[in-house]
């Protein structure tokens, strides 16, 4: 069976995260839910979560995929992780799917793991790499690393 790690911290966007571990779970997908800061995470819109672990417990051996929801000020503190940040660079170099949505891909850009085809939040690119921003799609893969645009994209 897959298994999934989804890192989570105050300001998360509560669509992209919940979407994922619902839609998941019911398709008998494991998901964890690592806290970055706190084991209760408070998201963007005051909904609280509590993680099954801290992120500084994940082992990448553990999960075939690692997606990262956005919201601000999660994107933030997830490009600033250096738990998160190992994660992403150990997925990369294991050749594992990596995921991120509206201003997650931001976290992928400083984790240097970002393919060159991406998409965002629309206006984040100006942070990211814009000149391969792909505007006119909902979801991007390139290669194993998938990036949407936003809460709308989540499901």
């Amino acid at each position: 069976m897959s298994k999934i790690v989804i890192p989570i911290s105050n300001g998360f966007e509560e669509i992209e995260a919940i979407s994922i571990i619902d839609i998941c779970r019911r398709a008998n997908i494991e998901v964890v839910i690592a806290g970055v800061e706190a084991l209760e995470t408070i998201g963007a819109h005051n909904i609280k979560v509590t993680a099954d672990c801290k992120i500084e417990d994940v082992k990448e051996d553990d999960f075939d995929l690692i997606v990262l929801p956005g919201g601000l000020p999660n994107a933030f503190t997830l490009a600033d992780n250096e738990h998160v940040q190992k994660l992403l660079k150990e997925f990369k170099a294991s050749d594992k799917y990596i995921a991120a949505i509206c201003a997650a891909p931001y976290a992928l850009h400083k984790a240097e793991v970002l393919n060159k085809d991406y998409t965002c939040y629309p206006s984040f690119e100006q942070k990211i790499v814009p000149e391969n921003y792909i505007s006119n799609q909902n979801v991007v893969k390139d290669g194993n690393v998938i990036t949407s645009r936003g809460p709308a994209t989540a499901m």
